[in-house]
């Protein structure tokens, strides 16, 4: 488990002030593969904020990856986002 890239993850996305945000570490669902390898992680996040309303489903994973771009692709390999307005 990434407790410390999940907490990284967590205070970046602090700033679009999240009703709901959940950091799911799926690295290990990944093992064996080409991006995994080194350590990089694959992670699922779920969040819900208020900055969302009136965006594009395009426009806040933008959001979201604003926040967290000088992560990927190390040590974020993949990042599968679920962003919702609240």
């Amino acid at each position: 488990m990434n407790t410390e890239r999940q907490q990284q993850i967590r205070e970046r996305l602090t700033a679009l002030q999240p009703s709901r945000l959940e950091i799911i570490d799926e690295s290990h669902l990944h093992a064996g593969h080409a991006g995994a390898e080194g350590g990089a992680s694959h992670f699922r996040v779920v969040i819900a904020s208020t900055q969302f309303k009136g965006l594009a489903p395009l426009a806040r994973h933008r959001l979201v990856y604003d926040r967290l771009h000088d992560l990927i692709p190390y040590p974020i390999h993949a990042l599968a986002i679920v962003a919702t307005p609240t």
